[in-house]
């Protein structure tokens, strides 16, 4: 019995040994990933928004933009912000809490994300123009790996649709065009490294993007409507950015909800880990 308590202690003692290990080298491949990320982009910073840039832009698009920037903020190059929130990994699945932090570049499209839960830690990047998502379950066995050109057309989408935290980087530019639609909505497309990718986008008579809506494929499967609703707009560092967005695949059994992240913090032109 006593030698049975021994082989029970060795083997609770190497699977923490494990964890752990799993633990740090995660963290390290982290922190190596987000420091590659800033380095290939670089401080635009020295451009200044002005009133003149929005003139040729659809109403509801130049409502936005007069709502949520001021006349001489300069251009946000670097990111990184938290968030809390929900997470369902399949539509028949219980919600679980999830805790994230982002961090993206402007001048050359770029993020990753991490997203911790009890079981698992997701992974999402666009890093020098390759997408990925990797899921490892208690931070040691990789039970996603998915990338390919699907992967770098999904997470370019979620880059542009991400850009609401820091909306100077939806401003016109030779790669990025608003298109009219009616009264409360534009199409907004970006061009980058051979891809094409585009959403529309619902703003409110306030002037605050609602809606986000794209055709995205789910992995490397269908095809599929996605939106992102955002609400709770508050001023952080001078911009006025929606706090609260949830995403939505619209399937043929239904609406699919599952994310429902809200930004706690978010700093700006910070070329660094948090």
């Amino acid at each position: 019995m006593k030698k049975l308590m021994i082989y029970v202690l060795v083997f609770i003692a190497i699977i923490a040994i494990t964890f752990l290990i799993g633990k740090i080298n995660l963290s390290i491949n982290f922190n190596k990933q987000v420091k590659q990320l800033f380095a290939e982009s670089k401080n635009i910073s020295d451009k200044k928004f002005s009133y003149q840039q929005l003139e040729d832009l659809p109403e509801p698009v130049q409502r936005y933009f007069k709502h949520v920037l001021k006349e001489g903020q300069p251009f946000i190059s670097y990111i990184r912000l938290k968030h809390d929130g929900q997470f369902k990994t399949d539509l028949k699945k219980d919600w679980v809490n999830i805790d994230g932090e982002q961090y993206f570049t402007t001048e050359k499209p770029g993020f990753i994300w991490k997203g911790t839960t009890s079981m698992f830690v997701a992974r999402d990047m666009y890093i020098a123009d390759k997408g990925r998502l990797a899921v490892s379950l208690f931070s040691v066995y990789n039970i996603v790996d998915g990338n390919g050109e699907k992967y770098n057309e999904g997470e370019l989408l979620r880059w542009l649709g991400e850009s609401v935290w820091f909306p100077t980087n939806l401003l016109p530019n030779k790669n990025l065009q608003w298109t009219p639609i009616d009264s409360i909505s534009a199409r907004l497309t970006f061009i980058h490294d051979s891809l094409t990718i585009s959403y529309i986008v619902t703003i409110n008579e306030t002037g605050e993007i609602t809606q986000l809506e794209t055709k995205r494929y789910v992995g490397n499967e269908n095809l599929e409507t996605w939106l992102g609703k955002l609400t709770n707009y508050n001023e952080m560092n001078g911009i006025l950015i929606p706090t609260t967005i949830e995403a939505v695949w619209k399937l043929t059994e239904g609406d699919f909800s599952y994310a429902k992240f809200n930004v706690t913090e978010v700093e700006y032109n910070k070329a660094e880990k948090f």
